[in-house]
């Protein structure tokens, strides 16, 4: 199993920007996708059905979380049971047809990550890598407009009340925003500024040169 680096995410040598800060069973145990991720489901991918996958997982993983926290099914999904009380996500059928989901993992990118927290590693692991750094990463929209979304009302990381929907949303990529993640960005953004500040100054010397 992986470890946590200084920054409490986790580290994993072979992916080094890969760096969510929950572990699959920490994502069930705070509640996520209505209790519905280990639905049992038909892959249109695959032409199979499935149930009770997450059974392949460690024990340990689902000791003390309720049944409905992991197979309800989706046309009862409970936005009560996820950490914000809102409703994110959308269909597997939605998710098969923009081709995001692959024959190795039906379930989608939690289950792949349930593998590669494991130790295990696939040939979709770069693809899967990649979709987490542009949904939840350092520079991920998500990420970026939540920090925006803060920073702009003057508030703090943990206040809930702004976006619980992204909120969860990052929480489904195994991700949830800190107070060093604010610091990041602000430092990221004022060297920014400077940068452009920089260029400024040096385009308009060269115009007088001119």
């Amino acid at each position: 199993m992986p470890k946590r680096n200084n920054n409490n995410e986790y580290f994993f040598n072979d992916y080094p920007d890969f760096r969510p800060n929950l572990s699959p069973r920490e994502m069930f145990v705070a509640g996520s996708f209505g209790g519905t991720y280990w639905r049992p489901i038909y892959s249109c991918i695959n032409k199979k059905n499935y149930k009770n996958q997450h059974l392949n997982y460690p024990k340990s993983w689902w000791e003390g979380i309720p049944d409905n926290y992991l197979i309800t099914p989706w046309d009862k999904y409970d936005k009560t049971i996820n950490t914000y009380n809102v409703m994110v996500g959308t269909t597997l059928e939605f998710w098969e047809c923009k081709e995001w989901i692959k024959d190795l993992h039906p379930y989608g990118w939690v289950q792949w990550y349930c593998d590669f927290f494991q130790g295990k590693r696939s040939s979709d692991d770069e693809r899967q890598v990649k979709r987490w750094m542009q949904t939840a990463g350092p520079k991920s929209r998500f990420r970026k407009r939540l920090i925006n979304m803060i920073n702009n009302k003057n508030s703090k990381y943990d206040d809930f009340t702004i976006s619980p929907k992204i909120r969860q949303t990052l929480q489904h990529w195994g991700y949830r925003l800190t107070k060093e993640d604010i610091k990041k960005y602000k430092k990221y953004k004022n060297q920014e500024k400077m940068k452009k500040s920089r260029n400024i100054k040096k385009t308009r010397k060269n115009i007088k040169k001119k």
